[in-house]
């Protein structure tokens, strides 16, 4: 191990205080989580942090590093990324432009544009020369968890997506090599698979809410546990699920359309907010493309949500299938049916998602100011707990606000028309 200058001791000795916020003289996995900025998703962070400790720490079973630890580690991966920093400096001017990140990229079989590249060095370009020099690429990466080239292009790139929360409203930005390479598709399958587990998981709950919303009060008199009993008695335990086979097929649509919707409107919508420079997106840039293309996938799909609603609410033998469903509805009712509810549900995109975007950063911000971590504009991102808990409250903000709308929108979809009569068929 190189000797260190008095310089750089005192750096490392400032960075390992600034991180030991109980100042019990280690560094902890949750407190190496505040600094990493490259991860969107607090969980994506932790396993980052475990990895950066299980790497440094000379006891396998300590969960944290000791300053000496934290030394070693800081000094081996500066050297590394020394390496990396020369290997894209080309011209070895200690300096790293647009041009090198190309060609060093290139050389990995990762094709980007020009723009593409000034897009990356603006997110670690402290003085907007448009070219970083050692210590810029040091402190962007320094707690990346890697030193290759072609996972810190991954890094770099993610490291402004908007954070708020596990449920995010804005999609991942995918770089065109990526489309082409079918990386995305793949981040939406395996997102697609999550989100399958979780609606399976959670369908006797939401079943239980439409059946809720659609009946009122009537419904909700017996309880949680009286209206789990009733909906077992009238179908069995499988009725629980009634619904969920056309929640978790909606996925895929929905998740196609707003992911192609949201590059046209990134596209269309940069420019107008200035971001069309090579800088990365603003957040207001992001929000509104993220909106509107959450509208026009409901819009598209919006269809299948009223099939959702009717199928979680049938009887016992009402509907053979999802197809059977859509043709009774149709015979019936018309093709206004499936768009019953639609305009309450548009409603309550925009104010949702910007009630759980505005209360997600002003949390972030209000622990920045309490822990003095980072600065009001930036603060350092939050330990997980943190995280978590903004994220969850949030959300619920966002639900809470807009639940008159849901219910509406409930009540709208479970309704039947004929001629001047309109009718409620749920299950009793």
């Amino acid at each position: 191990m190189s000797a260190l200058s008095k310089k750089d001791r005192e750096r490392i000795d400032k960075l390992f205080k600034d991180l030991d916020v109980d100042k019990d003289g280690r560094v902890s996995v949750a407190e190496l989580t505040r600094v990493m900025r490259g991860e969107p998703k607090a969980t994506d962070r932790m396993e980052t942090a475990k990895r950066i400790v299980s790497k440094g720490t000379r006891n396998s079973s300590e969960k944290t590093l000791t300053f000496e630890e934290f030394l070693a580690y800081i000094q081996d991966t500066e050297t590394q990324l020394k390496l990396a920093f020369k290997q894209l400096d080309r011209n070895h001017d200690n300096k790293v432009d647009a041009n090198e990140v190309r060609t060093a990229l290139s050389d990995l079989g990762i094709n980007v544009k020009l723009e593409d590249a000034e897009k990356l060095l603006k997110r670690m370009d402290k003085d907007g020369s448009l070219a970083i020099d050692f210590d810029e690429w040091r402190d962007f990466l320094l707690f990346s968890g890697t030193s290759r080239i072609d996972e810190i292009f991954h890094y770099w790139r993610r490291a402004s997506v908007i954070d708020i929360g596990e449920d995010m409203l804005v999609p991942d930005d995918f770089t065109e090599e990526e489309r082409k390479s079918g990386e995305a598709w793949k981040t939406l399958v395996a997102g697609g698979i999550a989100g399958c587990v979780s609606r399976t998981a959670t369908a006797p709950l939401d079943r239980i809410k439409l059946t809720w919303q659609a009946l009122g009060g009537k419904a909700a008199e017996v309880g949680l546990v009286g209206t789990f009993n009733k909906m077992i008695k009238e179908g069995g335990v499988a009725s629980l699920w009634r619904g969920n086979g056309v929640n978790c097929l909606k996925i895929a649509p929905e998740s196609a359309i707003k992911f192609q919707a949201y590059e046209v409107y990134k596209r269309w919508l940069g420019p107008k907010f200035g971001d069309a420079t090579g800088g990365p997106l603003s957040l207001h840039t992001k929000f509104l493309a993220g909106a509107l293309a959450g509208a026009t996938s409901q819009t598209l799909i919006y269809p299948m949500e009223v099939l959702k609603t009717r199928m979680c609410l049938r009887k016992s033998g009402q509907y053979s299938s999802i197809f059977d469903c859509a043709k009774k509805l149709y015979h019936e009712n018309g093709w206004r049916i499936f768009y019953r509810g639609y305009v309450p549900n548009i409603l309550g995109i925009l104010p949702y998602a910007g009630i759980e975007l505005a209360l997600f950063e002003t949390f972030k911000q209000t622990y920045a100011k309490l822990t003095n971590s980072g600065t009001e504009q930036k603060p350092h991102a939050p330990p997980v707990y943190v995280s978590v808990t903004a994220g969850a409250l949030s959300s619920v903000c966002g639900q809470l606000a807009t639940y008159p709308l849901a219910l509406v929108r409930t009540k709208l979809q479970a309704q039947t028309v004929h001629s001047e009569r309109v009718s409620y068929q749920p299950v009793n």
